[in-house]
C-alpha cells in the first residue's frame, strides 16, 4: 500500500499567510462613532446621532468590499470612514477651545467633553496607523513576515523563525496610540516614516489639548 508523504502538505499549510483579523478594527471605528453620543450638543457636529449613522453606511460598502475582495474600494471606503472621524473629532476639539474662555458650559460637560476627545484621539489615529503602516493591512497580508514598515516594533528586532513570521495586529497599533496620547511620545515603537511622525506630533498635540489645556482648566474651575 502507498502512503503519500504529507510533508509537502505540512509545509504548505506551515507557510501559507493568514489574513489579518479586521473585527478589532471596525469595533474601533464604530466606538469612536459611539463616543459622539457621550459628548455635551454643544460640541458635537449635528445632532448626536449623525456621526455613528454616517460612519456605520461608510463600514457596511468596506466590509463587503474586502469579503468580495475589491481591496481598492476597500482601502477607499475605509480611507473615507476614518476622515470623518478625524473632521469631526478636529471640529470638536475647535468648538471645545473656541467655547472655554466664555465659561458657557459647566466644568463637568467640559471634563466629559475632553475624556471623550482623549479617548476619540486615541481609536481614530490607532486605525489611521492600521490602515496606513506598511501599505496597509491589505498589503501586509500579502507577506509572510512584518520586517519594514513605519513603525520599528520590538518583534521586528528579534532573530529566530517565530520572530520572522510574527506581524503586527490592531492591538500593537492601539498600544501605539495610548502611549502617544498618555506620553506625548513613542515609547518601545521607534518610528521611521515622515509621515508618521508628523501624524503622531497631531495626536499629541490633540492630546495635550484636551488633557494638558481643557481640562486642567475645568478641575480649577471645580
Amino acid at each position: 500500500m502507498n502512503h503519500a508523504n504529507p510533508a509537502p502538505a505540512e509545509e504548505a499549510e506551515a507557510t501559507r499567510v493568514e489574513g489579518e483579523p479586521r473585527w478589532p478594527a471596525v469595533l474601533a471605528i464604530l466606538a469612536a462613532a459611539a463616543l459622539d453620543f457621550l459628548l455635551p450638543e454643544p460640541f458635537t457636529f449635528g445632532p448626536n446621532w449623525l456621526l455613528p449613522a454616517l460612519v456605520s453606511l461608510l463600514i457596511i460598502p468596506t466590509v463587503a468590499a474586502y469579503r468580495a475582495q475589491r481591496l481598492q474600494l476597500n482601502r477607499l471606503f475605509g480611507h473615507l470612514a476614518l476622515g470623518v472621524l478625524t473632521a469631526s473629532m478636529v471640529w470638536s476639539l475647535s468648538e471645545l477651545i473656541w467655547r472655554l474662555p466664555s465659561h458657557r458650559d459647566t466644568p463637568q460637560e467640559l471634563l466629559r467633553a475632553a475624556a471623550t476627545l482623549w479617548m476619540a484621539n486615541i481609536l481614530v489615529f490607532a486605525s489611521w496607523y492600521w490602515r496606513l503602516d506598511a501599505g496597509g493591512p491589505n498589503e501586509r497580508d500579502q507577506r509572510a513576515a512584518h520586517t519594514q514598515g513605519a513603525f520599528l516594533f520590538p518583534q521586528m528586532m528579534i532573530s529566530g523563525k517565530q520572530a520572522r513570521a510574527w506581524r503586527p495586529g490592531f492591538v500593537d497599533y492601539l498600544f501605539l496610540a495610548f502611549n502617544t496620547s498618555t506620553a506625548f511620545s513613542p515609547t518601545d515603537v521607534p518610528v521611521l516614516s515622515r509621515w508618521a511622525k508628523l501624524m503622531m506630533m497631531v495626536q499629541a498635540l490633540i492630546s495635550l489639548a484636551t488633557v494638558a489645556l481643557i481640562a486642567a482648566r475645568a478641575v480649577n474651575i471645580l
